[in-house]
Order: structure tokens, then C-alpha cells, then sequence
């Protein structure tokens, strides 16, 4: 794979998180080396397995998630990284983004995420969840720092609600995604 075409998926605990693993193979199809990052929380909706299979790379799970070498897997991936896409972002991760607290592998990739990489998040939450000022205050903090949000769309949500709040489409995110690697 291209070395310069490198993207870091984030997964992260929210249902949508299955539709994650098909994100990671268009991704890898369009010609992207994709190295993905679950939460503990991800791994409640889906496992690491599919995405090392579709992305034909290990899977960070830890923060102590050591590969060979002397640096450490997240500085690492953090370095080299042109872009960062979080999909699904929970409105826990979108807090502790906008907040600097680094407290796992994803966040704290995402801290040292190197200058010339992007930060693109596709949310998923209830849509109460969403349109909290608290939510909505922090995608505006990370937007005034240069993150690009895509989506969330309305449909009917896995709560039982119709609103806003469905993960963007994952065709649309991974066309987006691929389209800053050109």
C-alpha cells in the first residue's frame, strides 16, 4: 500500500460501529493503507478481526498495543497519518477531543496527530444526544481547530427515534475520505 496515502480509522462504541468494517474495505479498495483504532466501547458492537482482514493491518485495540520498534504504535501512527477519520464518533469521543483528554490509543492519536493531517469525523449518536449544547459546543470547538464533521444524517435511529443523528452514508464518507488523498 501507499505509505502516502495513509488514513487511521477510529471506531468507536456506538451501533453504527459494524458499518465500520465495510468504511475500512472501500477505503482499502480506493488504494488507502488503513490502519484502524477501536475503543473499548467499539468492541462491545464488533470485533478487531474484520477490520485486520479488510484492512490487511493490525488493529489497535490499546494504547500499549506495541508492533516492533522502539516507538510507540500510537506516536507512531500519529506521525504518519495524512488523514484521521473517526466513524463513528460518539458524542464521548467528540468531547474528549474537544477537550484534550487523551485517555486511550484513538485519543490520544489524535492529540499528536501530526500538522499536515486531517481530522474528519462522522458522528452517530441519539439525535437528543446530537443536538445537546454540550455536543454542539464541542463540534464547534473542534471545528474552529480545522475538523471537518460529515453528517449526521436523519433516519430512523437504533433507539427507537426518528431524527437526526444516523451515521452519514459510508459510501459518501469513504468517497470524502479518499478524495483528501489525492
Amino acid at each position: 500500500m501507499n505509505g502516502n496515502k495513509r488514513i487511521v480509522l477510529g471506531v468507536t462504541g456506538s451501533i453504527a460501529a459494524y458499518k465500520a468494517a465495510d468504511l475500512a474495505s472501500q477505503l482499502t479498495k480506493g488504494g488507502a493503507d488503513v490502519h484502524v483504532v477501536m475503543t473499548n466501547d467499539a468492541q462491545k458492537f464488533i470485533t478487531p478481526l474484520p477490520f485486520k482482514t479488510l484492512s490487511r493491518n493490525p488493529v489497535i485495540i490499546d494504547l500499549y498495543d506495541e508492533e516492533e520498534g522502539w516507538k510507540p504504535t500510537h506516536i507512531r501512527l500519529a506521525d504518519e497519518a495524512q488523514l484521521l477519520l473517526i466513524a463513528p464518533a460518539t458524542a464521548n469521543v467528540i468531547a474528549k477531543l474537544a477537550n484534550g483528554i487523551a485517555d486511550d490509543a484513538l485519543t490520544c492519536i489524535a492529540l499528536a496527530l501530526n500538522a499536515n493531517a486531517r481530522l474528519i469525523i462522522a458522528p452517530a449518536m441519539n439525535g437528543k444526544m446530537w443536538q445537546h449544547p454540550a455536543t454542539q459546543h464541542n463540534v464547534a470547538t473542534l471545528k474552529s481547530r480545522g475538523a471537518e464533521f460529515i453528517g449526521p444524517e436523519e433516519g430512523m435511529l437504533s433507539c427507537g427515534y426518528e431524527g437526526i443523528g444516523r451515521l452519514w452514508k459510508i459510501e459518501e464518507i469513504a468517497a470524502h475520505a479518499l478524495s483528501h488523498l489525492k
